[in-house]
Protein backbone atom coordinates (compact mmCIF):
# COMPACT_ATOMS: atom_id res chain seq x y z
CA UNK A 1 0.00 0.00 0.00
CA UNK A 2 1.40 3.69 -0.56
CA UNK A 3 2.04 5.33 2.10
CA UNK A 4 1.89 9.21 1.77
CA UNK A 5 3.32 11.62 4.94
CA UNK A 6 1.27 14.84 5.20
CA UNK A 7 0.21 17.95 6.76
CA UNK A 8 -3.61 18.80 7.12
CA UNK A 9 -3.00 22.50 6.33
CA UNK A 10 -0.94 22.14 3.44
CA UNK A 11 -2.63 22.52 0.13
CA UNK A 12 0.04 20.67 -1.95
CA UNK A 13 -0.74 17.92 -0.01
CA UNK A 14 -4.24 17.84 -0.33
CA UNK A 15 -3.90 18.42 -3.68
CA UNK A 16 -1.67 14.77 -3.98
CA UNK A 17 -4.40 13.11 -2.00
CA UNK A 18 -7.08 14.36 -3.95
CA UNK A 19 -4.91 13.24 -7.14
CA UNK A 20 -4.70 9.74 -6.02
CA UNK A 21 -7.98 9.12 -4.80
CA UNK A 22 -9.54 10.53 -8.14
CA UNK A 23 -7.33 8.44 -9.91
CA UNK A 24 -8.22 5.41 -7.89
CA UNK A 25 -4.89 4.46 -6.35
CA UNK A 26 -5.63 3.51 -2.35
CA UNK A 27 -3.26 4.70 -0.06
CA UNK A 28 -2.72 5.27 3.96
CA UNK A 29 -2.69 8.84 5.04
CA UNK A 30 0.28 9.42 7.82
CA UNK A 31 0.56 12.95 9.84
CA UNK A 32 4.15 13.98 8.89
CA UNK A 33 4.38 16.05 12.09
CA UNK A 34 3.34 13.23 14.17
CA UNK A 35 4.95 10.45 12.25
CA UNK A 36 7.85 11.50 10.42
CA UNK A 37 9.28 9.51 7.62
CA UNK A 38 11.85 6.76 9.05
CA UNK A 39 15.52 6.13 8.17
CA UNK A 40 14.57 3.76 6.01
CA UNK A 41 12.75 5.73 3.86
CA UNK A 42 14.51 9.03 4.13
CA UNK A 43 16.75 6.44 2.19
CA UNK A 44 14.66 5.62 -0.24
CA UNK A 45 13.86 9.11 -1.37
CA UNK A 46 17.30 10.27 -0.90
CA UNK A 47 17.78 7.14 -3.60
CA UNK A 48 14.72 8.11 -5.41
CA UNK A 49 16.16 12.08 -5.32
CA UNK A 50 19.83 11.34 -6.85
CA UNK A 51 21.27 11.65 -3.18
CA UNK A 52 20.30 15.25 -3.26
CA UNK A 53 19.84 15.43 0.35
CA UNK A 54 18.48 19.07 -0.05
CA UNK A 55 15.59 17.67 -2.16
CA UNK A 56 13.88 16.16 1.24
CA UNK A 57 14.16 19.49 2.91
CA UNK A 58 11.05 21.99 3.38
CA UNK A 59 13.51 24.35 2.64
CA UNK A 60 10.49 27.04 2.86
CA UNK A 61 9.69 26.50 6.65
CA UNK A 62 10.46 28.14 9.57
CA UNK A 63 11.94 25.21 10.77
CA UNK A 64 14.59 24.75 8.28
CA UNK A 65 15.18 28.44 8.24
CA UNK A 66 15.84 28.46 12.04
CA UNK A 67 18.91 25.82 11.24
CA UNK A 68 22.38 27.14 11.43
CA UNK A 69 23.61 27.05 8.14
CA UNK A 70 26.28 24.21 9.41
CA UNK A 71 22.80 22.27 10.13
CA UNK A 72 21.63 22.46 6.61
CA UNK A 73 22.82 20.60 3.38
CA UNK A 74 25.35 20.53 2.11
CA UNK A 75 27.18 21.26 5.47
CA UNK A 76 25.82 18.43 7.60
CA UNK A 77 26.60 14.53 6.73
CA UNK A 78 23.84 12.33 5.38
CA UNK A 79 23.90 10.52 8.86
CA UNK A 80 22.82 13.75 10.52
CA UNK A 81 20.26 14.84 8.08
CA UNK A 82 18.67 11.56 7.84
CA UNK A 83 18.86 11.72 11.85
CA UNK A 84 16.94 15.34 11.78
CA UNK A 85 14.72 14.67 9.21
CA UNK A 86 13.14 11.95 10.86
CA UNK A 87 12.80 13.46 14.07
CA UNK A 88 11.01 16.49 13.30
CA UNK A 89 8.63 16.07 10.33
CA UNK A 90 8.45 20.19 9.73
CA UNK A 91 11.65 19.57 8.08
CA UNK A 92 10.91 17.20 5.26
CA UNK A 93 9.61 18.04 2.15
CA UNK A 94 6.04 17.82 1.95
CA UNK A 95 3.93 15.15 0.54
CA UNK A 96 6.42 12.95 1.13
CA UNK A 97 4.75 9.17 -0.86
CA UNK A 98 6.38 5.62 -0.20
CA UNK A 99 5.75 2.91 -2.30
CA UNK A 100 8.42 -0.44 -1.77
CA UNK A 101 11.11 1.07 -3.51
CA UNK A 102 10.02 4.12 -4.91
CA UNK A 103 9.52 7.53 -2.62
CA UNK A 104 8.20 10.79 -4.59
CA UNK A 105 8.66 13.91 -2.52
CA UNK A 106 6.53 17.33 -3.48
CA UNK A 107 3.72 17.16 -5.88
CA UNK A 108 3.81 17.03 -9.58
CA UNK A 109 1.14 15.75 -11.40
CA UNK A 110 3.15 14.73 -14.72
CA UNK A 111 5.75 13.27 -12.41
CA UNK A 112 3.05 11.44 -10.38
CA UNK A 113 1.23 9.80 -13.42
CA UNK A 114 4.48 8.91 -14.70
CA UNK A 115 5.42 6.87 -11.43
CA UNK A 116 2.53 5.42 -10.41
CA UNK A 117 0.94 4.77 -13.62
CA UNK A 118 0.91 0.68 -12.71
CA UNK A 119 -0.77 1.52 -9.37
CA UNK A 120 -4.46 2.34 -10.14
Amino acid sequence: MIRIHTYKNCDTCRKATRWLTANGIAHQVIPIRESPPSIEDLKIALQSNGGNLRKLFNTSGADYRALAPLDRPPAISTKDALDLLTSNGNLVRRPFLIHGDLALVGFNEADWEAALAGSH
